[in-house]
């Protein structure tokens, strides 16, 4: 299977190339034309599902080590090296999963220049992609970076009013911490003479030394979890993004501070995280709590549920750095879990957009009367976000906890107070927009779900319900890679 890894990486640019064809010999703004690169977009995504399937049936989760190696010279001493572990696999699988709902649910919503709208959505699935998948810094750098553009163009060209100011805002935010990065980058690969992060991450760093380089790609990927107070960018960006943009937003990019987290920051500098781990839980817990407060007082559905991101962020990053086993894989099974919900509680706020184009929440109430089914996917997936038991979010959650519990009994009490905060905001948001009286007349026409959403919710619904009684499923990938990753730092840290 050599060559799989790059084949699903950049199966997404095979439909750029056949929509750049396509705009080249027709109009643009022909209803043909647009139909059609709908359509080799959606097409496009689902090859690049089924390839990610395969790579995950193909994995042995037995190997703590990387799989599906590619090694290749690329240019100036550098290596284009590509590979995948228990940890990274499942964020190919994710992103892959997600991209096809996204072309779908903007089937009908993006009306102007549809052809560049789906081609920076199948560029960004590559670099997003190719984040997960490559094992040298440089290269990692490369798509980490890239994968800003795509998305800056997808706020400040298709989003809302203030679409401008929230896609600089994104922009200058998330590479001001990449700057830091890449310094830290330089460094690293000019005292180990290497850029290999398989090697780097058995390459013994000095202390000293261990502190500025954590500091350096704690600015990046805090920035892009996000961590408080470097958060304030997100809401703004979920707020006037297009629906699939705050998907992929949500359900992807936030993932990639965490990855990094778990690639870089536990096995490369584990004395330093160590010493900086105090500091990462009262981080977490203000996350936990504050966001928590800041989402119950919020006016737009879309803002609270960005707000909500940040505090479940929170709960990935107390696992991370609890430095045990429940932690890490509550970590991750948390970030695979909310790029599930939150991805599908975004489509929920679509749905009413799409009809009443307004995410205000004192303009709904009573929409259980006339969209019973929409009713019952919002509820699931809100009892997903709060943590019910039998849902992917319990699971996520309990494990973080378990594994903070261990580290830090104090840490662990105070973000308990988040599970309660979550389902005050979430509950009061569901009561005001579903139940209660329809006194709004303008919501006397709006219609349930129709063909086109049942089929993006579907698949959603059944994850969150499966991943919910079946955690083994995660957890068994995952187990010999998170494994490795905690022997090595508890070994490091004199654990």
């Amino acid at each position: 299977m050599t060559g799989i890894l790059s084949l699903t990486t950049y199966a997404p640019l095979v439909g750029v190339l056949a929509i750049l064809i396509l705009r080249a010999f027709g109009r643009s703004d022909d209803a043909k034309t647009v139909d059609a690169a709908k359509w080799i977009a959606l097409v496009t995504t689902l090859a690049t599902l089924a390839l990610s399937i395969l790579l995950v049936a193909q994995f042995d989760p037995n190997v703590a080590g990387f799989q599906f190696l590619e090694d290749a010279p690329w240019f100036a001493g550098l290596r284009y090296t590509m590979g995948v572990d228990g940890i990274s696999v499942l964020f190919v699988l994710l992103t892959a999963f997600l991209m096809p709902l996204c072309i779908v649910a903007s089937w009908k919503s993006v009306e102007n220049r549809v052809l560049e709208y789906m081609i920076a959505f199948l560029i960004l699935e590559t670099l997003v992609i190719g984040v997960f998948c490559a094992l040298d810094l440089v290269l990692f750098y490369v798509f980490f970076e890239f994968s800003l553009v795509p998305m800056f163009l997808i706020i400040g060209i298709w989003g809302g009013k203030r679409r401008v100011y929230a896609a600089y805002k994104f922009f200058l935010y998330t590479l001001l911490g990449s700057v830091l990065m890449l310094a830290a980058i330089l460094a690293m690969i000019g005292i180990s003479g290497t850029s290999s992060i398989p090697e780097l991450m058995n390459y013994k760093f000095d202390p000293g030394l261990q502190t500025w380089l954590w500091l350096a790609f704690f600015a990046s990927f805090a920035v892009k979890m996000p961590m408080w107070p470097v958060h304030t960018w997100l809401p703004d960006a979920h707020v006037e993004a297009p629906t699939a943009g705050s998907v992929i937003l949500a359900g992807i990019l936030l993932k990639m501070g965490g990855y990094g987290f778990l690639r870089f920051s536990l096995p490369m500098f584990p004395q330093a995280s160590l010493e900086f781990t105090p500091l990462i839980f009262a981080l977490s817990v203000i996350a936990v709590i504050y966001t928590s407060l800041v989402a119950f007082r919020q006016t737009d559905i879309k803002k609270l549920i960005a707000y909500s991101s940040v505090a479940h962020m929170g709960f990935v990053t107390m696992g991370i750095f609890s430095g045990n086993l429940q932690g890490e894989q509550g970590a991750i099974y948390q970030m695979l879990s909310h790029g599930v919900i939150s991805g599908a509680l975004f489509l929920c706020v679509g749905v009413v957009y799409d009809r009443m184009h307004t995410r205000e929440i004192a303009f709904y109430g009573g929409l259980v009367n006339r969209m019973p089914w929409y009713a019952a996917v919002f509820m699931l997936f809100t009892m997903g976000n709060v943590g019910l038991p039998g849902t992917s979010g319990f699971v996520g959650e309990i494990l973080t906890m378990t594994g903070t519990y261990r580290a830090s009994t104090w840490t662990a009490l105070f973000a308990a107070s988040g599970v309660i905060l979550s389902a005050m905001y979430a509950l009061t948001l569901y009561r005001r927009v579903i139940f209660g009286e329809m006194t709004n007349p303008a919501l006397a026409q709006i219609t349930d779900l129709d063909w086109r959403e049942v089929a993006i919710f579907t698949p959603l619904i059944i994850a969150t319900l499966v991943l919910g009684v079946q955690p083994n499923l995660i957890t068994n990938l995952t187990a010999a890679s998170v494994d490795q990753l905690v022997t090595v730092y508890q070994a490091a840290i004199g654990g």
